[in-house]
C-alpha cells in the first residue's frame, strides 16, 4: 500500500501508530488531502502561529513542519503517531509543538486548521479555549469527510468563532471556513460536567462523577458501565487494580472506594479521560492510592505486577469498527496479570469477546448477561 502522501509540501510517508502490518487503513484521508490543496491554492500565509487541532495520524503537522506548527490533540496515540511520522520524515526534534487538549494552548493564533472530531462536545471545548488567541485577521479552517459535518457543527464555529460557511465536496469530504468575528460574545465553557450517579450501582450509588468533554457517555452513565458495575468482583485480596480504558474513572472509583486497601491504577489513551477519572476520584475523597496514566493501554506496566484488570473496551476507532483495540488490550492485561490474577470485561453480547478470551487466556466464564450485555473474565493461569 502506498504510504506516501501527496502535497505542495513533498510527500512525506505516513503510518499510523502503534505500526501493524496487517492494518490496511492510511494515516491521513480525503478530508486531510483538500485542505492541504486549499491551503496551497489560496496561498495562505503561514508564518505565523499556526494551530492544528485535532490531527488524528500527525498527517497535517508533519506535511506543514517547516512553519513550525502546534498540534493539539486528546489521543495519546494521535500524539504518538504524529512524533513517529515527524522523526520518519526526517523532522528535527521541536519543530512541531506537541500539545494535549488539556494544556494552555497559545496566546495568540494567526492560522487554526481544526480536523473535525467525532465529538460535537470536544470541538466545543476546544474552540471556545482556543478562541481567546484567535484574532480578525485568523485563518480557520476546518475539515471533515461529509458524514463528519452536520449542522450543529457549523453552527458550533458559528456561536464561538463569527461567520461559518462550507466548500462543495470533493472526494466525500467538506471544508469549513470560518471568518473570526472578536466582538462576537461566546458562550461560557460548560465542561468539565459533573453529575450525581443513580442508585443501584454499589458503592458510587449518589456518588458524583466528573466528565471532560469528549469522554464517552459524558452527560450519563452509559448502560455498559451500569452493567458491569452492577456486577464487580469482590477485591479485597486485590493489591493492585488497573481500571483499564478508565473514561471516567467511575469503575476504578467503586473498587477504591469498596477496597480502600487496593492501589487503583487508571489508564486511558484520552488525555481527557484520564483528567476525567482524576477529577472524578478527587471529587469522591477516596481514602486509598491511585495512579493516573495516559498511554496505549497497560504498556510500561510491569509483566505479572497486577491482581485485577477491568475493561469496557471500545470498539470503534474514529469511524471504523475495529476489535483491534479491545485485542491489545486483552492481549496487555495478560501479560501484566500475575498468575491467578483476571481479567473482567464487558462488551455488547454480538461482539464474541468470549472467544478472544479463551484463544488468549485458554479460558473464560461468563458473570452476567442481559439481552445487550455479557460480563467476563478469563484468568491468567
Amino acid at each position: 500500500m502506498n504510504d506516501r502522501m501527496t502535497t505542495s509540501w513533498g510527500e512525506p510517508a505516513l503510518a499510523r501508530f502503534p505500526e501493524d502490518p496487517r492494518d490496511r487503513l492510511r494515516a491521513w484521508d480525503a478530508s486531510d488531502e483538500y485542505l492541504l490543496r486549499h491551503l496551497a491554492e489560496q496561498s495562505i500565509d503561514l508564518s505565523g502561529t499556526v494551530v492544528v487541532l485535532g490531527d488524528r495520524w500527525g498527517a497535517l503537522v508533519t506535511a506543514l513542519a517547516a512553519h513550525r506548527p502546534v498540534h493539539i490533540t486528546d489521543s495519546y496515540l494521535g500524539q504518538e503517531a504524529a512524533r513517529a511520522n515527524l522523526a520518519r520524515n526526517g523532522v528535527e526534534t521541536g519543530a512541531v509543538r506537541l500539545l494535549t487538549t488539556q494544556d494552555p494552548p497559545p496566546g495568540r493564533i494567526d492560522v487554526l486548521l481544526v480536523r473535525v472530531p467525532k465529538s460535537l462536545a470536544l470541538l466545543e471545548d476546544q474552540l471556545l479555549r482556543l478562541a481567546p488567541g484567535v484574532h480578525a485577521g485568523t485563518v480557520v479552517v476546518g475539515t471533515g469527510m461529509v458524514k463528519e459535518i452536520h449542522t450543529s457543527t457549523l453552527a458550533l464555529f458559528e456561536r464561538v468563532l463569527g461567520p461559518t460557511r462550507t466548500s462543495l465536496a470533493e472526494r466525500k469530504a467538506r471544508l469549513i471556513l470560518c471568518r473570526p468575528d472578536p466582538a462576537l460574545e461566546r458562550p461560557a465553557n460548560p465542561w468539565p460536567y459533573a453529575y450525581t450517579l443513580p442508585d443501584g450501582v454499589g458503592a458510587v450509588s449518589g456518588r458524583p462523577v466528573v466528565n471532560h468533554a469528549g469522554v464517552f457517555c459524558a452527560d450519563r452513565l452509559d448502560i455498559g458501565t451500569r452493567f458491569l458495575l452492577e456486577h464487580l468482583p469482590d477485591a479485597r485480596t486485590a493489591r493492585r487494580v488497573v481500571d483499564l480504558g478508565c473514561g471516567n474513572g467511575v469503575v476504578g472509583t467503586a473498587v477504591a472506594l469498596a477496597h480502600p486497601g487496593a492501589e487503583v491504577l487508571f489508564t486511558d489513551e484520552s488525555f481527557q479521560a484520564v483528567a476525567s477519572a482524576e477529577a472524578t476520584y478527587k471529587a469522591n475523597g477516596v481514602p486509598g492510592h491511585a495512579e493516573f496514566r495516559v498511554g496505549d493501554g497497560l504498556d510500561g506496566v510491569p509483566a505479572g505486577s497486577v491482581d485485577l484488570v477491568l475493561n469496557n473496551p471500545p470498539f470503534h476507532s474514529h469511524q471504523a469498527t475495529t476489535d483491534a483495540t479491545a485485542w491489545r488490550m486483552f492481549t496487555g492485561a495478560r501479560r501484566a496479570l500475575r498468575p491467578g490474577g483476571a481479567l473482567w470485561v464487558v462488551g455488547n453480547r454480538h461482539l464474541g469477546y468470549h472467544v478472544k478470551l479463551r484463544r488468549l487466556f485458554g479460558n473464560c466464564r461468563l458473570v452476567a448477561g442481559n439481552p445487550k450485555f455479557v460480563v467476563l473474565t478469563a484468568v491468567r493461569r
